[in-house]
This record gives C-alpha cells, structure tokens and sequence, in this order.
C-alpha cells in the first residue's frame, strides 16, 4: 500500500499538490491550535470554522476566490460573538452558539441555491485530492502571515494567554491581540476548508494541540509538538484517503484522534497509565 501511494506521488501531479496542502496547512494548524487550546477558546474555533460557509457560498456564486469572503465572515462573526458578550448578560458560549448556528445555517441555504449540492460535500467534509496550484499558493501565503504574526508577538501572545490581566496592566491591548488570534485563525480555518471540510477544521486545530498540552508544559516545546503531530496526522490520513478511497477530513481527524488517545493514555507527564502508578507509590508509601 505504502508502495502504491509514493508511486502516485511519482506519477500525479494532483496528488503531490495534496501532500504539500496537508504538510503547510498541518504546520500552520498546530501551530494557532495551541493558543486556541491555552486560551480555553476551542468553541471560537468551532463557531469561526462554521462561519465562514456563507461567505464561500458567495465567493461561490459570484465567481470569487473563496478565502476573500470567507475570512470577511470569519471575522464578522467573531467581532459578532464579541458584541454580543459584551452588550448583553449572555455568557460566550451562548452567543457563540447563536452566531456560528446561524451562520453556518444560511451557508447552507445559500449553497444550496447555487445548486451545487457536490460542492457543499467537498466545503463540509474536504476533498484535498481537488486541491489546485492556485491553492497551493494561498495556503503558503497564508502559512507565511501566521509563521510572521506569531514570531512577531509570541511574548505578548504568550503573556495574554496564561494571564490576560497581567498583560493588560503591563500595558498590552489584549483585545488587539484576542482579534488579531481570530483573524490568524479565519485564515487557518478558511485553508484548511479544503483539505478537512468546514465540519472537521476545529478538529485539527484542537487535537493535536491538545495532545502536545498533555506532553509537555513548555509553550514552545508545544507548539512545535502540535504542528509536528498535526503535519503527521495530515500526510498520514492523506495517505488513508487515497489508498482507500474515504473523505480526506475524516481520515485525518481519525489519526490525530489516534495520537490523542496514545497521550492520553501513556504520556510520561500526565497520561492515566503513568498517574495511576504515582498514586499507587505514594498509596504505598
């Protein structure tokens, strides 16, 4: 099998356009999932991830390149959830539930007036095998903005992420930065549409940050560990969705859910295998 799928690396060009997709989006995944994971903000992910359809509905309709009108309702959406938070009693979770359900409810609608019903499949679920240079393109410039922002202001997202009040009494805008995060991560969520569906895209930016959370507790050690597992998951599931013909999304969903469970279970730092021995040593003692 393994055979099979580097001589189609060899021969389609198709195929060799999915593998660079999986490893740039995998990068840039993990590495805005771990500040989504530290800040407790995995229902954001969700909610901007399923706000987007509507506006790849009429990128769709109109004839335009999707990312411009999905990053606009990506971030029309999270200043939405702020607005809300903000103007009324309602916690965050309860907008965040409105806005994203709505949302992703006209996108729905509005694709389906376009008639485009193996369209919407390949939005919600992913087909990175369809994946075109012009793709290949975006992504990159997209992995390069995320890499610069993050680099650029790694102390202060660092600082607001572990304790939002220290940084705003040192004098950082940390609604600046909580904004600037959600524009960073419309542009992941919006890349990574066709490579794991509008469905799944919360997936990867969660599970393989979650999974680097439970290795380490150093927060560069995590980054690199969550964008290393998420590249993996990616070429690996890749590799499932070719050899076996299933939805690119939900394979790679599945092996970083494989990951997951592996840390879960056996992480030296906090996995259950090695707590329940500690607790029986000191149950000894």
């Amino acid at each position: 099998m393994i055979g099979n799928f580097i001589e189609g690396l060899i021969k389609y060009e198709f195929l060799q356009n999915a593998l660079i997709t999986c490893i740039v989006v995998g990068l840039i995944s993990g590495v805005i999932g771990s500040f989504i994971v530290l800040r407790g903000m995995s229902l954001m992910g969700d909610a901007i991830s399923h706000a987007v359809l509507p506006g790849v509905a009429i990128s769709y309709m109109v004839g335009a390149n999707f990312i411009i009108g999905a990053s606009v309702f990506g971030i029309m959406a999270a200043l939405l959830i702020g607005f809300v938070t903000q103007k009324s009693k309602l916690k965050s979770d309860t907008a965040i539930g409105i806005v994203f359900s709505s949302f992703f409810a006209l996108g729905i609608i509005l694709i389906s007036l376009a008639k485009s019903s193996t369209d919407l499949y390949h939005i919600l679920f992913g087909n990175v095998l369809a994946v075109r240079q012009s793709d290949i393109l975006i992504t990159a410039i997209v992995a390069v903005v995320v890499f610069v922002f993050v680099l650029l202001f790694f102390k202060e997202l660092l600082v607001s992420s572990f304790d939002p009040t220290m940084a705003q009494a040192y004098g950082l805008n940390v609604d600046l930065i909580h904004y600037s995060l959600m524009f960073g991560l419309t542009l992941v969520a919006v890349t990574a549409l066709q490579t794991i569906g509008t469905v799944l895209v919360v997936a990867l930016l969660v599970t393989p940050a979650a999974t680097a959370f439970l290795l380490t507790n150093k927060l560069s050690r995590m980054i690199v560990i969550s964008a290393s597992l998420s590249t993996l998951s990616s070429v690996i599931g890749l590799f499932f969705s070719y050899t076996f013909n299933v939805a690119s999304g939900a394979a790679i969903v599945l092996t970083a859910a494989v990951f997951f469970i592996l840390a879960f279970v056996f992480s030296p730092k906090q996995g259950i295998v090695f707590n329940r021995k500690e607790v029986v040593i000191h149950e000894e003692n």
